[in-house]
């Protein structure tokens, strides 16, 4: 293998959790951030609202913890949320440091402040935000420094294939070794070595027919530590956004939280209000809740969408607070200054996924994961808003962390590197006359994932979706086997097995809790103590490093 393509850590992903974790190494090792399209294209890029975190006298880090809990539905690791929101101050601290400018206010005594707003399920005004376009401040100020980094190369538009691990007689992972991947420009695949590998790839909610993010949201990560031996958890557990602006040309455009945390009401097309019928906290209840009134309506109706409006808050404020969002939705012909949005629930952020522990590490040697493609212990049953690039920010510190104090003790104790990932073989594949098999199966899994797989589940609902993925992945896995890789049949087999793990999850949990429900389970089973879902794959290592 080329030197070139030796590192001392490897970085799939390039949203907050990734740059970040590149920044926090790239002083002592060799990185290099492998992402699929142009560097500042993830989930962060389009995240509007901002970063929960308790910097006013007024609020405390036990009533954030409180929130978390009370989102989390009895599935929160208090451990875990103490952790990440014990360290808020700290990372909104170290993000002005690397030049985001978050928006502020003057106080009573004429000094400047952060403008803090407020959003679902939270009790207080502790949101940090840069207008309403929080991760294109934070992922444009990120990219700006990681490519001022000597230590970080970057390879842009190259999907990961899979991870390479040296594998024990039966076949379990016994460390990473590095992984391949294919060059989307040139078709070429390459071989990277590194003794740590970290995965931030974010979630899958590219596996719904409806979504809030970008392209790229595929699960590639989760699917490629399932493959590599890694326990998910807590797949079941969607976050469906209740806000997406309906229109056709609009595709995800997604309407902040925090417009509803400015005062902004939900509507029925007959102009009346309707989240006081579903919980007293109105248009402030968690995420879950809110969506599932919308579909509940929507349903109920036979409607195309719900509406959202602000318009009685005046165009100054609008401007002022939601610049972005008034400019967009004017560009697809609405003014929410003087007029509701029509908006439908899409797929917005994976609760669950890789489980790890508070340094990032996996069940694989070597392989750590952060962001959005890990099951922390933080979200539980549902997430609470703008926690998530908080937990992005601390877990990615933390890895980062770790990964140093090891890098460090394999110098001292000059530990022999792990073998070199081999070059990608090909020698007995085809080109295919067939792409047609890759654009009907894609289509025909987000349809049923969003029809039997969405908002509102039933057993025989899951069960049709089981049958359908089990005969799609036969289709895939044989299909991949004997044709040259592209960037769609890599997501469509990543999409695959995410899908079976969401499935499988949800026909364990025979109850109704957060964002799982199911009309054959529609209470709380209290029979027993709240549990994650945990699965095990065929590769699982023994012992288990967490």
């Amino acid at each position: 293998m080329s030197s070139e393509n030796q590192f001392d850590v490897l970085i799939v992903g390039s949203g907050a959790s990734g740059l970040n974790l590149a920044l926090e190494l790239a002083a002592f090792a060799r990185v290099a951030v492998i992402t699929k399209s142009e560097l500042h294209e993830s989930n962060t890029y389009y995240a509007q609202g901002g970063i929960a975190a308790v910097l006013d006298e007024h609020d405390s880090v036990e009533s954030h913890i409180s929130d978390t809990l009370d989102a989390g539905a009895g599935l929160c690791d208090e451990d875990v949320v103490r952790f990440i929101v014990e360290h808020g101050r700290e990372a909104i601290e170290k993000l002005a440091g690397y030049g985001v400018e978050f928006t502020t206010q003057t106080d009573a005594t004429g000094n400047s402040e952060y403008h803090l707003t407020r959003e679902g399920g939270h009790s207080h005004r502790r949101v940090v935000h840069a207008a309403d376009a929080t991760g294109q401040a934070i992922e444009t100020t990120l990219e700006d420094r990681v490519r001022e980094a000597e230590n970080v190369t970057v390879f842009e538009h190259h999907n990961a294939v899979d991870l390479w691990c040296d594998r024990d007689a039966q076949g379990r992972s016994k460390r990473v070794t590095g992984l391949h991947a294919l060059n989307a420009k040139t078709g070429e695949v390459r071989a990277f070595s590194a003794p740590f590998v970290v995965l931030a790839t974010g979630g899958v909610s590219k596996v719904y027919l409806y979504t809030s993010n970008p392209d790229i949201c595929t699960g590639d990560g989760i699917a490629m530590a399932w493959r590599a031996g890694c326990r998910v958890a807590n797949m079941e557990f969607t976050q469906f956004h209740p806000t997406c602006l309906y229109h056709p040309q609009a595709k995800s455009f997604l309407v902040s939280e925090a417009v509803r945390g400015e005062g902004g009401l939900l509507l029925r097309p007959d102009g009346t209000r309707f989240m006081d019928d579903f919980d007293p906290r109105g248009e402030l209840a968690p995420r879950d809740i809110v969506a599932r009134a919308i579909d509940f309506e929507m349903k109920r109706l036979g409607a195309d969408c719900m509406y959202l409006d602000i318009s009685h808050k005046g165009k100054d404020f609008i401007k002022t607070h939601f610049p972005m969002i008034y400019a967009n939705t004017k560009r697809f012909g609405f003014d929410m200054s003087t007029e509701p949005l029509p908006v439908v629930p899409a797929a917005h952020y994976t609760c669950g996924g890789v489980m790890v522990n508070k340094q990032g590490r996996t069940d694989v040697k070597g392989l750590y994961a952060v962001g959005e493609v890990t099951y922390t212990g933080l979200h539980g049953a549902n997430r609470m808003a703008s926690n998530s690039l908080l937990e992005c920010l601390v877990y990615s510190t933390a890895a980062a962390e770790d990964i140093r104090a090891r890098l460090h003790r394999a110098k001292v104790e000059e530990e022999t590197l792990p073998p070199q990932t081999p070059p990608w073989d090909e020698s007995n594949v085809t080109g295919s006359d067939e792409q047609v098999v890759i654009s009907h199966n894609w289509e025909e899994l987000r349809r049923f994932m969003w029809d039997y797989v969405g908002i509102v589940r039933t057993d025989k609902r899951l069960a049709r979706a089981r049958t359908r993925i089990e005969m799609l992945q036969t289709e895939i896995v044989e299909y991949y086997g004997n044709t040259h890789v592209t960037s769609d049949l890599l997501e469509l087999r990543n999409l695959a097995v995410c899908a079976e793990l969401i499935i499988q999850s949800a026909q364990a949990r025979k109850e109704s809790r957060g964002l799982h429900f199911t009309l054959d389970y529609p209470d709380l089973d209290d029979s027993a103590q709240p549990a994650p879902t945990e699965l095990l794959p065929k590769r699982y290592p023994i012992p288990p490093k967490i």
